[in-house]
């Protein structure tokens, strides 16, 4: 019994060594990916210098049930780039959405030649704005928003298309800056932005005026995660080929790559990330030469989950929708065409992104509870907290870093007291409590599957 604990203290350190050590790798992988990005930035003048260059795009908007945040979305989209369209989907709205578009924009019907190359529920109609040309309506029945997203590309008019959700705030120079990497590589097929908490931040018509801290403590929590899960997490892996997320929020893609890959799929709630797992594995296969990358300085305001039960709705579906993803494509791992997406990326986030909730709360109840009956010494104890909510603390103040040497957006000294304050609070209580709801999403996501596979099995033998 003895040598079962011991072998357990000892996987417990070693798991959150590991994975600590992955992490400190990214952090300086992000360092010096922000500062490269800064110094390339300061020499090029971006975004002026490159809008002469910059390729037509389409931004695709999807949109259900939208009618208090679809116009001032719409207002953010008045970017300065030089040739872009918006196409809006009105994906089944129950509200006023399609209403509040058409009074707004003096929508007509249009005899657009919908070419479905991507299949989705039925279009009903499509609508084109008489007070701005640049804009089309597509609606169509309720299909989720990556079927939404498809129904959008199946009319686009150009060869880049920019998804942006409904609820979110467009800087004016966003769109300018997420072209970039498309214009300094011609292998690029994808490229996310930057997502910031919207919440408490100050707007005008759709226009972005000041970043500022919101009141709540819960979402001020997400102000921190979401500068870590961009500025080191992101910005880490972009750089070796292998990212594998670009945010549905924001992100942008080469429609022929999009199309040919099969757009997004209905049958995932992670559809964003599924894509971009799925583009690696395809791509990677066939021995393309590709790049999906991450851009920090594109910044997209998305408004963030302000009360518990909502975020741990998003929370477990966001879980599931990795399980997801990474289950059907789970080709990637160790391929021999898969470079570091396949044979780090995906392992990683096998067993520190989707197992690691399962033994993040077996290693804190395995050592809490061996230290208080005398099983665990107090070393080990004390190694385990420190690898556990020390390391924590320094990602979290590594991010806040990274923000202050490069963006500071957050300009007030109040504002990175208060920043470093909750980067330091978050991981007593709040960094636990997600890790609850993301183990429930593991199990979830297990037992969906297992009656999934007794159905299956009932169907090849029937009694």
């Amino acid at each position: 019994m003895m040598s079962f604990f011991l072998a357990a203290q000892w996987f417990f350190l070693l798991y959150f060594l590991a994975l600590n050590a992955v992490y400190a790798m990214l952090i300086f992988r992000a360092l010096g990916g922000v500062a490269r990005y800064m110094q390339s930035r300061d020499v090029a003048g971006l975004p002026h210098l490159l809008g002469g260059f910059a390729p037509p795009v389409t931004i695709v908007v999807p949109a259900r049930n939208e009618e208090a945040n679809i116009l001032r979305t719409l207002h953010s989209l008045q970017q300065h780039y030089p040739e872009y369209e918006i196409v809006v989907v009105n994906d089944g709205s129950t509200d006023r959405t399609l209403e509040v578009l058409t009074a707004a924009y003096s929508l007509k019907p249009f005899p657009e030649a919908y070419r479905a190359r991507l299949k989705t529920r039925p279009v009903r109609a499509v609508y084109q704005s008489t007070v701005d040309p640049r804009l089309r309506v597509i609606d169509k029945e309720q299909g989720g928003r990556g079927d939404a997203v498809n129904a959008g590309v199946n009319i686009a008019h150009y060869p880049w298309v920019c998804r942006v959700d409904a609820d979110s705030v467009l800087q004016r120079d966003s769109l300018m800056l997420i072209v970039a990497p498309l214009l300094e590589d011609p292998t690029v097929v994808a490229c996310g932005g930057t997502i910031r908490v919207a919440n408490g931040c100050k707007s005008q018509d759709g226009l972005f005026v000041e970043a500022d801290l919101p009141k709540g403590p819960l979402v001020l929590f997400q102000v921190v995660e979401y500068l870590r899960a961009f500025l080191y997490g992101r910005m880490g892996w972009s750089p070796m080929n292998a990212h594998l997320i670009i945010s549905g929020a924001f992100g942008i893609y080469h429609k022929e790559t999009f199309v040919a890959a099969g757009g997004y799929r209905s049958d995932t709630v992670g559809e964003d990330m599924e894509l971009i797992v799925r583009l690696h594995r395809t791509l990677s296969a066939q021995r393309r030469s590709y790049r999906i990358t991450f851009v920090p300085e594109p910044i997209c305001w998305s408004t963030v989950p302000d009360d518990i039960g909502t975020l741990r709705r998003q929370r477990i579906r966001w879980q599931v929708g990795l399980a997801e993803s990474l289950a059907m494509n789970r080709g990637l791992m160790f391929h021999k065409e898969g470079s570091f997406a396949g044979w780090f990326a995906y392992p990683f986030t096998v067993f520190f992104e989707w197992l690691g909730p399962v033994v993040e709360t077996c290693g804190y109840l395995f050592v809490i509870i061996g230290f208080a009956l005398g099983i665990v010494s107090l070393s080990v104890f004390i190694t385990f907290m420190l690898l556990a909510a020390g390391f924590g603390v320094l990602l979290s103040t590594c991010a806040l870093l990274l923000e202050e040497i490069s963006f500071r957006l957050y300009k007030r000294p109040r504002h990175i007291l208060v920043l470093f304050a909750i980067a330091v609070l978050e991981n007593f209580g709040y960094r636990q409590l997600n890790t609850l709801w993301r183990m429930a999403a593991v199990f979830q996501h297990l037992h969906r599957g297992a009656r999934a596979r007794l159905a299956r099995r009932k169907q090849e033998c029937p009694a």
